[in-house]
Protein backbone atom coordinates (compact mmCIF):
# COMPACT_ATOMS: atom_id res chain seq x y z
CA UNK A 1 0.00 0.00 0.00
CA UNK A 2 1.37 3.37 -0.91
CA UNK A 3 1.32 6.46 1.32
CA UNK A 4 -1.30 8.18 -0.87
CA UNK A 5 -4.02 5.58 -0.16
CA UNK A 6 -3.44 5.44 3.64
CA UNK A 7 -5.50 8.59 4.48
CA UNK A 8 -8.40 7.22 2.40
CA UNK A 9 -8.23 3.89 4.23
CA UNK A 10 -8.22 5.59 7.66
CA UNK A 11 -11.24 7.70 6.69
CA UNK A 12 -13.09 4.65 5.38
CA UNK A 13 -12.42 2.69 8.59
CA UNK A 14 -13.49 5.65 10.75
CA UNK A 15 -16.83 5.96 8.98
CA UNK A 16 -17.35 2.20 8.99
CA UNK A 17 -17.01 2.04 12.77
CA UNK A 18 -19.09 5.13 13.47
CA UNK A 19 -16.32 7.59 14.13
CA UNK A 20 -16.44 10.90 12.38
CA UNK A 21 -13.44 13.03 11.55
CA UNK A 22 -12.47 15.30 14.42
CA UNK A 23 -13.46 18.47 12.60
CA UNK A 24 -17.03 17.11 12.08
CA UNK A 25 -17.73 16.26 15.73
CA UNK A 26 -20.16 18.53 17.54
CA UNK A 27 -20.56 19.04 21.24
CA UNK A 28 -23.69 17.38 22.65
CA UNK A 29 -26.80 19.47 23.19
CA UNK A 30 -27.37 20.76 26.70
CA UNK A 31 -29.40 18.35 28.81
CA UNK A 32 -32.40 20.19 30.32
CA UNK A 33 -32.23 17.81 33.30
CA UNK A 34 -28.87 19.38 34.23
CA UNK A 35 -30.70 22.59 35.17
CA UNK A 36 -30.61 23.13 38.94
CA UNK A 37 -33.76 24.97 40.08
CA UNK A 38 -33.49 27.45 42.93
CA UNK A 39 -36.50 25.94 44.74
CA UNK A 40 -37.82 22.41 45.12
CA UNK A 41 -40.58 21.64 42.63
CA UNK A 42 -43.94 20.66 44.15
CA UNK A 43 -42.65 21.40 47.65
CA UNK A 44 -46.07 21.24 49.26
CA UNK A 45 -45.97 20.30 52.95
CA UNK A 46 -48.08 17.39 54.10
CA UNK A 47 -51.10 18.20 56.21
CA UNK A 48 -53.45 16.15 58.33
CA UNK A 49 -55.11 13.38 56.29
CA UNK A 50 -58.43 14.25 54.67
CA UNK A 51 -61.45 13.08 56.65
CA UNK A 52 -63.97 10.61 55.32
CA UNK A 53 -66.63 13.34 55.27
CA UNK A 54 -64.47 15.65 53.11
CA UNK A 55 -63.44 12.77 50.83
CA UNK A 56 -67.07 11.82 50.27
CA UNK A 57 -67.93 15.46 49.49
CA UNK A 58 -65.17 15.57 46.86
CA UNK A 59 -66.45 12.35 45.33
CA UNK A 60 -70.04 13.64 45.35
CA UNK A 61 -68.99 16.78 43.45
CA UNK A 62 -67.04 14.68 40.93
CA UNK A 63 -69.99 12.33 40.40
CA UNK A 64 -72.39 15.25 39.90
CA UNK A 65 -70.07 16.59 37.18
CA UNK A 66 -69.79 13.17 35.54
CA UNK A 67 -73.57 12.62 35.60
CA UNK A 68 -74.16 16.07 34.13
CA UNK A 69 -72.07 14.96 31.13
CA UNK A 70 -73.38 11.36 31.05
CA UNK A 71 -69.92 9.94 31.79
CA UNK A 72 -69.58 6.74 33.82
CA UNK A 73 -66.46 6.97 35.97
CA UNK A 74 -64.70 5.58 39.01
CA UNK A 75 -63.61 8.12 41.62
CA UNK A 76 -61.11 7.52 44.43
CA UNK A 77 -59.83 9.78 47.21
CA UNK A 78 -56.68 8.98 49.17
CA UNK A 79 -55.21 10.70 52.20
CA UNK A 80 -51.89 12.55 52.36
CA UNK A 81 -50.08 9.21 52.71
CA UNK A 82 -51.74 7.72 49.61
CA UNK A 83 -54.10 5.45 51.57
CA UNK A 84 -57.60 4.95 50.20
CA UNK A 85 -60.21 6.93 52.16
CA UNK A 86 -63.27 6.70 49.89
CA UNK A 87 -64.22 5.31 46.51
CA UNK A 88 -67.27 5.27 44.26
CA UNK A 89 -67.89 3.33 41.08
CA UNK A 90 -70.70 4.81 39.03
CA UNK A 91 -73.16 2.37 37.47
CA UNK A 92 -71.71 1.06 34.22
CA UNK A 93 -68.19 2.41 34.84
CA UNK A 94 -65.39 0.37 33.34
CA UNK A 95 -64.11 -2.26 35.78
CA UNK A 96 -60.44 -1.84 34.82
CA UNK A 97 -60.71 1.81 35.85
CA UNK A 98 -61.31 0.97 39.50
CA UNK A 99 -57.60 0.36 40.08
CA UNK A 100 -56.60 3.14 37.70
CA UNK A 101 -58.59 5.77 39.62
CA UNK A 102 -56.89 4.70 42.84
CA UNK A 103 -53.50 4.68 41.13
CA UNK A 104 -54.01 8.23 39.83
CA UNK A 105 -55.02 9.48 43.28
CA UNK A 106 -52.10 7.70 44.95
CA UNK A 107 -49.56 9.07 42.43
CA UNK A 108 -50.93 12.63 42.80
CA UNK A 109 -50.58 12.41 46.59
CA UNK A 110 -47.20 10.69 46.58
CA UNK A 111 -45.57 13.02 44.07
CA UNK A 112 -47.55 16.10 45.22
CA UNK A 113 -48.55 17.12 41.69
CA UNK A 114 -51.20 16.44 39.09
CA UNK A 115 -50.68 13.28 37.09
CA UNK A 116 -51.04 15.44 33.99
CA UNK A 117 -47.47 16.61 34.70
CA UNK A 118 -46.21 13.07 34.11
CA UNK A 119 -48.27 12.68 30.94
CA UNK A 120 -46.81 15.94 29.63
CA UNK A 121 -43.30 14.89 30.64
CA UNK A 122 -43.48 11.55 28.86
CA UNK A 123 -44.92 13.18 25.74
CA UNK A 124 -42.08 15.71 25.67
CA UNK A 125 -39.43 13.00 25.89
CA UNK A 126 -38.67 12.78 29.60
CA UNK A 127 -38.57 8.99 29.44
CA UNK A 128 -36.73 8.76 32.79
CA UNK A 129 -40.20 9.22 34.33
CA UNK A 130 -41.12 5.62 33.49
CA UNK A 131 -38.48 4.49 35.99
CA UNK A 132 -40.27 6.06 38.97
CA UNK A 133 -42.23 3.73 41.25
CA UNK A 134 -45.96 4.26 41.45
CA UNK A 135 -46.09 6.74 38.60
CA UNK A 136 -48.99 6.96 36.15
CA UNK A 137 -48.62 9.21 33.13
CA UNK A 138 -52.29 9.91 32.55
CA UNK A 139 -54.27 12.96 33.60
CA UNK A 140 -57.06 12.58 36.13
CA UNK A 141 -55.14 12.62 39.42
CA UNK A 142 -55.14 15.87 41.39
CA UNK A 143 -53.67 16.68 44.82
CA UNK A 144 -56.09 18.06 47.39
CA UNK A 145 -54.56 21.14 48.99
CA UNK A 146 -56.04 22.84 52.04
CA UNK A 147 -54.43 25.91 53.61
CA UNK A 148 -51.30 25.27 51.55
CA UNK A 149 -50.91 21.66 52.76
CA UNK A 150 -51.52 18.39 50.99
CA UNK A 151 -54.37 16.54 52.69
CA UNK A 152 -54.96 13.92 49.99
CA UNK A 153 -55.66 13.48 46.31
CA UNK A 154 -58.52 12.55 44.01
CA UNK A 155 -58.28 10.22 41.03
CA UNK A 156 -60.84 9.61 38.29
CA UNK A 157 -60.83 7.00 35.55
CA UNK A 158 -63.15 5.50 33.00
CA UNK A 159 -63.27 8.17 30.31
CA UNK A 160 -60.56 9.81 28.26
CA UNK A 161 -57.81 11.49 30.23
CA UNK A 162 -59.35 14.90 29.58
CA UNK A 163 -62.78 13.68 30.77
CA UNK A 164 -61.21 12.21 33.90
CA UNK A 165 -59.44 15.51 34.53
CA UNK A 166 -62.63 17.59 34.22
CA UNK A 167 -64.42 15.42 36.77
CA UNK A 168 -61.43 15.37 39.13
CA UNK A 169 -61.18 19.15 38.97
CA UNK A 170 -64.81 19.43 40.12
CA UNK A 171 -64.09 17.13 43.05
CA UNK A 172 -60.84 18.89 43.98
CA UNK A 173 -62.64 22.24 44.03
CA UNK A 174 -64.49 21.17 47.19
CA UNK A 175 -61.23 21.21 49.14
CA UNK A 176 -59.82 24.71 49.67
Amino acid sequence: MDSKSLPSLVLCVAFTFGAAPLHAQQSPAANPLDNVPEKMPADIPYGAPITLERAEAAIAAAVIEAKKRDWKLNVAVVDSGGNLVAFQRMDGAQLASIQISEHKARAAATYRRETKAFETGIQSGATYLITLDGLIASRGGIPLIEAGKLVGAIGCSGGTGSQDEVVCTAGAATVK
